[in-house]
């Protein structure tokens, strides 16, 4: 193909569009699912009287997706990805099943666990599935449609949801999921059977090993998630969760990636760090609203929206023009934007600024998120062969989940701790701040893999 035609390729092209549009709707209906069960899940713990197993419903699907990318990436790099793909989508649903008829607390969190394996299975299928199905050119453009696909979720996810538990019933908030999940993955199952996927050079790693750090990695961020539960050993919970993370963590990521080796090490690195500093700190600005301003939790959720916008805008640019920006750009540009909306959150809170200052601040982290995001799991691709597209994509994902997990807790014993005093909300985005910064270092060790990005 000449370079002619590369430049006009599109990801909406016949002979890509059935995988695209399936793949986007598989990661925007997720999406939705994960922000309605937020929204819907108070109602659902009352209804099933289960208040004490509320956290475990929300962290144990974080915990086992990390098994499920384990285990699919080793899988996608032996045999290809339309076998994981499809064993991750059968999963995903059967969690929504079996929580949506779900009698009791117990049986909506083993559904949840279930969903797990198929969430984290599915989102590194789908990166194998960009790596074999369409030429390095597009990659940046069809994370660009995936980020995408997360802001419409955000803008309409909690009203839905909440609209369908009124007027219908909660089940129907993950019932309709899965009926809708199993369509979308017609559309690219109809595509993806008539393609030669496979590599002709397939991993020979040993699963087992993987499997079972998999499974330390899951009880590690179960560790984190629940410390919060245990009082005065709080601290010492997560002291031990992190240790087991750490040396769990390392034989499911690229050497050297917790001293920040130039290249693959960094690029998995970095998306631990961002991550943390994101989505630790995020779920304090609608807090921070409601508490201090009076918000209603409608307008408070909606002070995301921004957010959500800026990252979808900042992910097309990147995918259009990442490649004439550049790494260290990139990096330099998305972190700064990071930091910057930490700090303007942290000086509303402890300055009592006003909350128009939070919420447009805040929409430079989702603009910086969306630089980073995307162009890090291209460069991902670019440094991958298709012996280890799935092994380097499952890393990615762990970290992504391990950075979330852990600043999360950190967070809310922090937060927790200072509670009462006016600290607690600085201390948090203070932590987002500390780690946006600190996620530079491996920023500016990314290297170049001859990724392409118009």
């Amino acid at each position: 193909m000449s370079a002619d035609v590369d430049r006009r390729a599109s990801v909406w092209d016949g002979r890509y569009l059935w995988v695209t549009v399936g793949a986007v709707a598989l990661i925007f209906l997720a999406a939705m699912q994960s922000l309605a069960v937020t929204t819907v899940m108070p109602v659902v713990s009352d209804d099933l009287d289960g208040a004490a197993l509320y956290a475990v419903a929300f962290s144990g699907t974080l915990a086992t997706s990390v098994i499920g990318m384990v285990a699919v990436g080793a899988w996608s790099d032996r045999s290809g990805p339309v076998w994981p793909l499809t064993t991750s989508v059968l999963l995903f649903v059967a969690g929504l099943v079996v929580a949506g008829l779900a009698a009791s607390m117990e049986v909506l969190v083993a559904g949840r666990l279930i969903q797990g394996l198929g969430t984290g299975g599915q989102t590194v299928a789908l990166y194998v599935v960009v790596a074999r199905v369409y030429p390095p050119e597009l990659h940046g453009r069809v994370f660009a449609a995936f980020s995408a696909a997360w802001v419409v979720p955000s803008l309409i996810g909690p009203f839905l949801a909440g609209a369908v538990t009124e007027y219908l019933h909660w089940r129907w908030v993950f019932l309709g999921v899965a009926a809708l999940t199993l369509l979308a993955f017609a559309m690219v199952a109809v595509r993806l059977w008539g393609l030669p996927l496979e590599t002709e050079h397939p991993s020979v790693a040993r699963i087992g090993p993987r499997l079972a750090c998999a499974v330390l990695v899951a009880i590690g961020a179960l560790g984190l998630s629940l410390a919060g539960e245990l009082g005065g050993y709080a601290w010492t919970a997560v002291a031990a969760s992190v240790v087991v993370l750490v040396l769990a963590s390392r034989p499911l990521l690229p050497r050297r990636t917790l001293v920040a080796a130039r290249g693959l090490p960094s690029v998995v690195l970095m998306r631990g760090l961002v991550a943390g500093a994101l989505f630790g700190a995020e779920i304090y600005v609608p807090y921070l609203l409601i508490d201090a301003y009076g918000f209603s939790p409608t307008w408070a959720g909606l002070g995301l929206t921004a957010a959500a916008i800026a990252w979808a805008v900042a992910a097309d640019v990147q995918g259009r023009f990442g490649n004439r920006i550049g790494n260290a750009r990139i990096s330099i540009l998305g972190t700064a934007q990071l930091g910057t909306a930490a700090l303007l959150a942290a000086l509303t809170a402890g300055l009592q600024l006003s909350p128009a200052v939070l919420i447009a601040g805040w929409a430079l982290a989702g603009s910086g998120m969306g630089l980073m995001y995307p162009r890090l799991t291209v460069l991902t691709l670019a440094y991958s062969t298709p012996q280890n597209q799935g092994f380097n994509s499952s890393a990615l994902s762990i970290s992504d989940s391990i950075g979330a997990a852990g600043s999360i807790a950190v967070m809310g014993l922090v937060f927790t701790t200072l509670a009462g005093t006016d600290a607690a909300f600085p201390a948090v985005f203070a932590i987002a701040l500390v780690l946006a910064a600190v996620s530079l270092v491996p920023g500016l060790r990314l290297g170049h893999a001859h990724e392409k990005s118009h």
